[in-house]
């Protein structure tokens, strides 16, 4: 590829952000768009909305760039959530450390490639990108120390940066567990109950940790069958039950004549009676059937309540049972993180779903070789007019040739690319997580190893091994075949960074999808409900999208110096319109406590050692022993650096301690607090059933108002008492500490103006 095409790539995509930029600095300020770009705002509090025209709505203006940038990360955390901080966090790490590895590169590296060779150099316009990597450096060199020297500079700062973000990402989680009282910590999810015909599940959770448990255990919540399998079933069964009624009240009947006749209506009073009895006999029967409907419709899952956060976090790690797959326990997640239609799977079936998505995964991993393939013969000129002779006068045209070289492989790549998050979403759902936060990290993780795969590795095979028929033979030959196709390959990397890049995060700012379906409900199907459905963040697409454009910086920061100005620029961008929304268009409907971090870390350090690898390959090409040999310590000492994280940091994201959970017991304990949790546990967990009236009596109802209701009396009941029980003691100041309680379960959130 000729620099020039890169300059072509680069317009398209600078012209395409502009535009995207400037059309949602427009449509953000009109009206019947604030449930687009302002969904979170408008969940927050009730906006009021001004029809009449203005013609500074209609003026592109930056000032959403500038009210992005004032909030500070404590508004942002309070906001929010400490998840999209940690989000956040990684894209200010790349920030930092790709600046310096641009002023490294860029100005020591960079000079280095283009006169690597004593060459005749053409007009700058029109030199191949080649010559600005270090395959134009000549063997044997004496400057591959710059590279070596670089190379120790990024990673050295790297790690540091690493090592900093992950002791205050952890300090933040410590302050996220211990700050509030989480129902989670109270609650363990039991699965895999043995079934039993003298009992039903409800009676053995009740009879197992009341014999096992009896010192802690204060109550639980049997799981029902739901998901939209067992909608359908529930409803046919619902349909049957009425048809069967009326057949037999119809042959039940009896003609008698009426003799007197309602003055009112007209009715026979006989018939009055007979809707009164049929009315009676139904109630009679749903009594009757209760417990029998119950019973089948209980699933082997339940949620345990225990008296304090030390007892549950005990029982969810101990083996229950001589038989380890029954009575499974783990630490429920939150309540608004429940999901519930995978509750109800059977235990002994995850493993056999979990293989199934696996062999899914690799089989559509496969598959997707076919475009990709396709995309690296865009991107060699020559091998596609050998393939497509009748192609040859066309792409002998300049601005063609550079269209499809520089600009149509990346824009290709990126719309195959689009399919893979539903589907690794599906897949992991199929898997059988227990809570949107784990289907949701699941997916990240399936499309991450997916986009590192088909992106860059197999990207840099096809184009360079597969097309020459040159598969790699062993192992052993990986650095070898990396060295050799990775710096051909660094062209279309680059064009990757400004397709996927800043085009993506243009269209991402204007929420084009969101944006077509309003005008086509308020236009077209005349839709006017204020009813505003607010997504939550999609961090299984955008937190493998930021890694991957790390991974590409990392592996090319010295091989092809070019990709970081683009790179600068596209984490600027990301910084500023990630921040925008989070803060106006995406709710936190649920709260990890930045779990997403290890896999962050874990993800820079495999790009970090893969980076030294391939420039210990390279430095063998080149015939530079002493360059190669120190990459060895380089990459012995990433991993050792990487093995104390995991052993300092990792356990914080995975368990919790007990001093921190007896802390917070004995804490609540003296402030009195602990009743009022236990009243919370029951309704935090309460299982929606809609339309299902046949069990719900007395265990669950439909309506989410009565639920809050009954809830808030039980509150009040027992601040009531406890207030009686101060006020009969004359300690007024009791009353005060304990009517407050109620105010540590609310967060409040900074209401900002919309525009």
């Amino acid at each position: 590829m000729r620099f020039l095409a890169l300059l072509t790539s680069a317009g398209i995509n600078i012209g395409l952000c502009a535009l995207f930029l400037m059309l949602y600095s427009i449509l953000r300020k009109q009206p019947g768009n604030v449930n687009v770009y302002f969904g979170r705002r408008l969940a927050e509090a009730a906006s009021r909305r001004s029809n009449s025209f203005s013609f500074e709505r209609f003026v592109p203006s930056p000032s959403w760039i500038v009210k992005a940038l004032e909030y500070k990360e404590e508004e942002i955390l309070a906001a929010a959530g400490l998840d999209a901080v940690v989000f956040l966090r990684l894209i200010v790490f790349s920030l930092r450390i790709f600046s310096i590895a641009a002023v490294a590169c860029v100005f020591g590296i960079l000079p280095l490639n283009y006169f690597g060779q004593e060459i005749k150099h053409k007009r700058f316009s029109s030199e191949s990108l080649d010559v600005f990597t270090i395959s134009n450096v000549k063997e044997g060199s004496d400057w591959f120390w710059v590279h070596c020297l670089a190379l120790y500079i990024i990673s050295i700062s790297a790690c540091i940066l690493l090592y900093i973000e992950y002791k205050s990402i952890a300090r933040m989680r410590l302050v996220h567990i211990t700050q509030d009282p989480n129902p989670s910590h109270f609650t363990v999810l039991v699965r895999s109950i043995p079934k039993s015909d003298e009992e039903s599940y409800d009676d053995s959770v009740r009879n197992f940790f009341q014999k096992y448990h009896a010192s802690s255990y204060l109550s639980h919540q049997i799981i029902y069958k739901t998901g939209k399998v067992q909608k359908i079933m529930t409803n046919a069964e619902k349909v049957y039950k009425k048809f069967v009624l009326l057949k037999a009240s119809a042959i039940g009947k009896k003609c008698i004549p009426a003799v007197y006749r309602c003055g009112l209506c007209g009715a026979a009073p006989n018939t009055i009676q007979l809707y009164h009895n049929e009315i009676e006999l139904s109630k009679k029967t749903d009594l009757d059937h209760s417990n029998s409907i119950r019973r089948e419709k209980e699933c082997s899952a339940a949620f345990v309540f225990f008296k304090t956060r030390y007892a549950a976090v005990v029982v969810s790690d101990v083996l229950q049972s001589s038989n380890p797959m029954s009575w499974v326990t783990d630490l429920a997640p939150e309540p608004h993180d429940v999901y519930w239609s995978n509750l109800w799977l059977p235990y002994r079936q995850l493993w056999i779903r979990r293989i199934a998505t696996l062999l899914a995964s690799i089989v559509f991993m496969l598959l997707f070789l076919i475009p990709v393939t396709f995309v690296q013969s865009l991107s060699q000129l020559d091998q596609l007019q050998q393939r497509f002779p009748f192609l040859r006068g066309i792409l002998k045209k300049t601005f063609v040739s550079e269209i499809v070289t520089g600009y149509l492989p990346s824009v290709i790549l990126q719309l195959f690319l689009y399919s893979v998050p539903p589907i690794m979403m599906l897949f992991s759902t199929l898997e059988g997580p227990i809570s949107h936060s784990a289907r949701k990290k699941s997916a990240a993780s399936k499309v991450l190893y997916f986009t590192i795969w088909n992106v860059f590795f197999v990207n840099v095979f096809s184009g360079s091994v597969i097309s020459q028929l040159n598969v790699i033979s062993s192992p052993k030959g990986i650095p070898t075949q990396l060295a050799k196709a990775v710096p051909r390959q660094a062209t279309l990397f680059i064009t990757y960074v400004l397709t996927s890049g800043w085009a993506s995060l243009s269209s991402e700012v204007l929420q084009l999808f969101p944006l077509i379906w309003n005008l086509l409900k308020r236009y077209i199907f005349r839709i006017n409900n204020e009813q505003y459905s607010v997504p939550s963040f999609p961090y299984h697409t955008e937190v493998p999208k930021v890694l991957l454009i790390g991974l590409l910086g990392f592996t090319c920061s010295i091989l092809a110096p070019l990709i970081l100005p683009f790179l600068l620029v596209y984490f600027f961008l990301c910084y500023v319109v990630y921040r925008n929304q989070i803060l106006n268009v995406y709710c936190s409907k649920y709260e990890t406590g930045g779990c997403m971090w290890p896999i962050m870390h874990n993800t820079t350090i495999f790009s970090l050692v893969l980076s030294q690898i391939i420039a210990l390959g390279v430095f063998g090409l080149k015939r530079s022993p002493v360059a190669a040999g120190f990459m060895i310590p380089l990459v012995i000492l990433t991993l050792l650096f990487n093995e104390y994280c995991r052993k300092r940091f990792h356990p914080i994201f995975k368990s919790l301690s007990a001093v921190d959970l007896i802390e917070m017991d004995q804490q609540d304990e003296l402030c009195g607090r602990m009743e009022e949790i236990h009243c919370r546990l029951h309704f935090a967990y309460r299982q929606r059933l809609p339309d299902d009236k046949d069990f719900c009596q007395g265990e669950c109802s439909g309506s989410h108002e009565l639920h809050e209701k009954e809830e808030d009396s039980q509150i009040i009941q027992v601040i009531n008492s406890k207030s009686d029980k101060s006020e009969a003691n004359n300690d007024g100041g009791q009353v005060g500490q304990v009517g407050n309680n109620k105010d540590c379960y609310k967060q409040s959130e900074k209401i900002i103006p919309i525009l």
